[in-house]
């Protein structure tokens, strides 16, 4: 039986990968033991793994990323890691970095120094396009120097170097993935599509950045782990991949689709001054993984976007919690 270590594995994106593993989602894997290790922090929810909870092959680990003996316990005799534990929200980290730097860079060292004692077949470092920093026109491929402008980006980008130096120093054999921005049920609502639809569905007004005009690329949560899957399988070691959805928007564009959705007008929209060092637009060559691996994104921004919607309409009782919180 193929073991799996997944760090931030009761986050966002890591929480639907571990279910993709753990439902048959995912077949190229069988029946994996599937290790989580995530600190439970804000945004670190055992509610996103309901629906494989009582799976046999799911043991969680609530600990920090930063403890080296509790990343030597989780990580023994594990065959593959995917690390997509990290903090990752920009205005955060803008407010303070502290975490993000620890985190992000210290902790992932700390799995780097442990996987070299276990040697797992393959270390996928789960990334971000926001590391190269903002293109106003063509796309960025793998090869595009980083120019990260956010601490969080920055940090970031500190790990996939130290990821891939690991491999060049101790033949680690690291993968890295570098994603657009994703979105699907389960995402923590201070992120703008589920802050917008639960915003929208409560009656009150969503904010928009500056002038609206930023344009993203739009990934949807399930093609992002279908394409982690294909580099956890069929990666080449010290190499990076890009994972993209192929939908651009602008913020002005994709705040309409949610509205529409909820049935409510334009006064819903409050223009806030916008963010610090707010890249202008993201946009990711996926040439790569799709020609080697034959990655494709399956889901269009219209389904995907309605099928968000619709899940946040009805699982109130996930997201009212943790916006009072907030």
């Amino acid at each position: 039986m193929q073991r799996i270590l997944v760090t931030g594995g009761a986050g966002f994106i890591g929480s639907r990968f571990v279910n993709a593993l753990l439902n048959g989602s995912l077949p190229e894997f069988g029946k994996p033991e599937v290790v989580v290790l995530d600190a439970l922090t804000y945004a670190g929810n055992l509610a996103n793994l309901a629906p494989v909870g009582d799976c046999g092959g799911l043991r969680v680990v609530a600990w920090d990323i930063c403890d080296r003996s509790t990343v030597a316990l989780a990580m023994a005799g594990a065959d593959l890691v995917v690390h997509f534990a990290a903090e990752s929200h920009v205005d955060r980290s803008i407010d303070d970095a502290d975490a993000f730097v620890r985190t992000n860079v210290l902790g992932t060292h700390v799995l780097l120094r442990e996987a070299l004692a276990v040697r797992p077949g393959r270390f996928v470092h789960v990334s971000t396009d926001e590391v190269y920093g903002s293109i106003p026109e063509g796309s960025w491929s793998e090869d595009h120097p980083l120019s990260p402008n956010s601490p969080y980006a920055a940090s970031k980008a500190a790990s996939d170097q130290l990821a891939l130096a690991f491999h060049r120093t101790h033949g680690l054999p690291v993968c890295v993935t570098r994603c657009s921005n994703n979105y699907g049920p389960y995402q923590y609502p201070e992120k703008i599509i589920p802050l917008f639809v639960s915003n929208l569905l409560d009656g009150a007004a969503v904010p928009l950045y500056g002038d609206g005009g930023n344009r993203r690329d739009w990934l949807h949560v399930d093609d992002h782990c279908r394409g982690i899957a294909l580099v956890a399988r069929g990666g080449r070691p010290a190499k990076v991949y890009n994972i993209g959805g192929g939908t651009e928007l602008t913020n002005t564009e994709l705040t309409e689709r949610p509205a529409e959705a909820v049935r409510t007008d334009w006064s819903a929209v409050r223009e806030v001054p916008d963010r610090k060092g707010h890249d202008r637009r993201y946009s990711v060559d996926y040439a790569k993984i799709a020609n080697e691996l034959g990655y494709a994104p399956r889901i269009g921004i219209d389904e995907g976007l309605a099928e968000t919607v619709r899940w946040y309409r009805e699982n109130r009782a996930w997201w009212k919690p943790l916006k009072k919180g907030r």
